[in-house]
């Protein structure tokens, strides 16, 4: 199938919106979305960044049941590791169900590392629902290592009134 990728542009952000919800009742949270495309064009496409994004866009004439032609994104930023360096985290990649099996995916998770080659980052990171075997044998396919398996590793967070308790605990100058 003919698609390109592109870097997304704050006229995406309605198109990013909708599959981010696609993703979330994939993932069976979509309770836990509370972002808009006002928040993505905001925190997205201002001075100084929070994330970036790619899109994955088909021809008009391959354009989806619903008429959209962005298909799929991979949306991300950037780390450091203090033990390695640069590092670039995948938040999200998503192609819609229709265009799965064309190479969209790997073509994003491609376009991500190589971005992320190109600013020095030594390694991309992801995390999978462990019930998604569909992602986690796509990821392993590629070379990717389970570090919950081989190092143990657990993603923590803190949020809502657990993150503003903390924050309140801070020595105040």
């Amino acid at each position: 199938m003919n698609f390109k990728i592109r870097a997304a542009t704050k006229e995406d952000c309605k198109d990013i919106s909708r599959m981010i919800m696609e993703l979330a009742v994939y993932e069976k949270m979509s309770d836990q979305v509370k972002i808009s495309h006002e928040e993505l064009e905001r925190d997205g496409f201002c001075q100084n960044p929070f994330f970036e994004c790619l899109v994955a866009e088909v021809p008009e004439e391959h354009k989806s049941n619903e008429g959209f032609t962005v298909v799929g994104y991979a949306f991300y930023f950037y780390t450091y590791s203090t033990w390695e360096g640069r590092s670039v985290y995948l938040e999200d990649l998503y192609v819609m169900q229709e265009f799965r099996g064309n190479g969209i995916g790997k073509g994003l998770l491609s376009k991500v590392a190589e971005v992320g080659k190109q600013k020095q980052c030594v390694r991309l990171q992801l995390s999978v629902l462990d019930w998604n075997t569909t992602s986690r044998d796509f990821y392993a396919a590629k070379g990717a290592q389970d570090l919950t398996a081989s190092e143990g590793w657990h993603f923590i967070r803190f949020d809502g009134q657990n993150l503003d308790n903390l924050a309140n605990e801070a020595c105040k100058d």
